[in-house]
């Protein structure tokens, strides 16, 4: 029933930063030292943390039995669509419904706009299967509607998360090491393709205010009603879960 990936992690601090040739990419490179201190707990978010999804005491990403939903259900982003807070367990039916959620990094990195693009590219797909595509993206309402528009991205699908409260209550990854060291990164340089395509109506504007934000990583859940079927966590930027693994699961049909 429940589709649980995990990789393992292989932090080397002192390698040479992955995105030196990606000069291009300014959502992707390093930032003023002064600003990445901005978490108290960004120490902590940098070191080894296993390879398993099962992080305590926060959300248990292995769990199927609806404690996801217990950790994160009442934890509130905000619609692109109206700038309204909205509850994380609302946002699908409970019950029955199923939901493939996606946690961006922030709305200014390219990186995610490439990822968005390609999930408005399968939406279809989903609707089709009557699963609920979400995106969630660090960064206020304004900033997330700059990349709906310029991308473009459906409104109504699309989620700010200005304080990173979802992202905290999953522990999705966060740090240094994982954004600029990490060694899963490197698959960004199979996709220069895309990000060129997207890179064409990309700006830097869509930056959360808030600089250390760019150190979060995102990740992907997939839900029927309240049960758990699939949890990535990204390993660093560019690190993103394989959509023809979100749609066998969901609409039992590999990617063409």
């Amino acid at each position: 029933m429940a589709s649980i990936c995990a990789q393992t992690l292989t932090v080397r601090p002192k390698s040479v930063p992955l995105f030196r040739s990606l000069h291009n990419f300014p959502s992707i490179l390093p930032i003023p030292s002064s600003s990445l201190f901005g978490r108290p707990d960004f120490a902590n978010r940098t070191v080894r943390m296993g390879s398993r999804l099962v992080v305590a005491p926060k959300a248990t990403l292995s769990g199927t039995d609806g404690s996801v939903i217990d950790a994160i259900g009442d934890v509130k982003i905000f619609s692109a669509a109206d700038d309204q807070s909205v509850a994380f367990k609302d946002l699908w039916d409970q019950k029955e419904g199923m939901a493939v959620v996606a946690f961006l990094r922030h709305f200014g990195c390219i990186c995610c706009w490439e990822f968005a693009s390609a999930l408005k590219e399968v939406k279809p797909r989903f609707d089709a299967a009557g699963v609920k595509l979400i995106a969630v993206g660090v960064g206020t309402p304004d900033r997330a509607r700059i990349l709906a528009e310029r991308l473009p991205f459906p409104l109504d699908c699309l989620y700010a998360d200005p304080d990173r409260k979802a992202y905290d209550a999953l522990d999705l990854y966060y740090g240094i090491g994982r954004t600029f060291f990490n060694p899963a990164s490197v698959k960004v340089f199979s996709r220069s393709e895309s990000l060129k395509k997207v890179f064409k109506n990309y700006t830097i504007s869509a930056t959360p205010d808030d600089k250390s934000s760019v150190l979060q990583q995102g990740g992907m859940l997939v839900f029927k009603g309240r049960e758990l079927l699939y949890a990535r966590k990204d390993e660093g930027t560019g690190d993103h879960a394989p959509l023809d693994e979100i749609l066998d699961i969901c609409c039992k049909a590999p990617v063409a």
